[in-house]
């Protein structure tokens, strides 16, 4: 696997240490190291590219407290850094093969469902960043789902990314579970002849829904073909793309999105909507997998 670590984010709240707990069974099933990080957001004028004594945290304290208890821990090293939690967990995504954070640390305000440090390292970090949400998440919305664990990943047949499914079937391949490939497509299809005048569509959904799966079993043939004992179960259906992943995300081990590519004239990065809306509101943890560099 990966040299690189498995980075889990820790403040030492509730939240980050149920991160901390899923970081650490991702990282023994990856066979990477663990590092656990503690951005010390008190010193914000420090240097933040130089890693301060971690002997005198504690929050790492009880981190290597916890983690003591684990016999199969990994490798395990431990950094505190001083500056702001927005800008340098982003950061970390370089030097990781997977960033994991918990969806809300301390100081978050009660009524938001995730942290703007969360939403910087999904939108920034080089690497995908896993958010482990808070338990008792309520979804609504009904998506067919068999009885058992599984990973739960979006595919857009319009504009498929591959960095997303490889990830999502390396997932399920390492956890031994099915893959549930979500591809909603948009219906009804609305025509407009002038503005103000609707023009019903002549099309067929049937024929949209069977396009639409054709599409996405051709694009799940090649990574079939890397990872055959991975039994994946496409889920076609009219509507929105986030919400069928939120209901999907039901009992799932994890829902994998993909974050959008830079465009030309909008060279920032990008969540996308229906990364945020799972984000915001899926009950599994989310992996947010940014594309793969273009080939030159």
């Amino acid at each position: 696997m990966d040299a690189l670590p498995v980075i889990a984010a820790v403040d030492g709240s509730d939240d980050s240490l149920r991160a901390l707990d899923w970081a650490l069974d991702t990282a023994r099933r990856r066979g990477a190291s663990l590092r656990v990080v503690h951005v010390r957001q008190y010193a914000a004028w420090a240097r933040a590219d130089v890693p301060v004594a971690a002997a005198d945290d504690p929050v790492l304290d009880q981190v290597r407290t916890r983690l003591e208890a684990r016999p199969d821990r990994p490798g395990t090293e431990y950094v505190a850094l001083d500056g702001a939690s927005a800008a340098l967990l982003p950061e970390l995504g370089a030097t990781a093969q997977l960033l994991v954070l918990g969806s809300r640390g301390r100081g978050g305000f009660a009524s938001l469902l995730l942290g703007s440090n969360g939403m910087a390292a999904a939108r920034d970090a080089e690497c995908p960043v896993v958010v482990v949400p808070r338990p008792g998440r309520e979804v609504h919305g009904e998506t067919y789902a068999p009885p058992g664990p599984r990973v739960v990943v979006g595919l857009k047949v319009d504009s498929p990314d591959e960095a997303t499914l490889a990830f999502a079937f390396t997932e399920a391949a390492l956890r031994g579970v099915r893959l549930q490939v979500v591809a909603a497509y948009t219906w009804p299809v609305q025509t407009w002849a002038a503005p103000g005048d609707f023009v019903p569509p002549v099309i067929d959904q049937d024929a949209v829904e069977r396009e639409t799966r054709t599409l996405a079993e051709g694009f799940l043939a090649p990574h079939r073909a890397r990872h055959p004992g991975v039994r994946t179960e496409p889920y076609v259906a009219p509507g929105d793309a986030a919400g069928h992943l939120v209901a999907a995300s039901k009992d799932a081990d994890l829902v994998v999105v993909g974050r959008h590519r830079r465009r030309l004239l909008a060279p920032a990065r990008l969540l996308g909507s229906v990364t945020h809306a799972v984000l915001l509101h899926a009950a599994a943890p989310i992996a947010v997998v940014p594309p793969a560099p273009p080939q030159e």
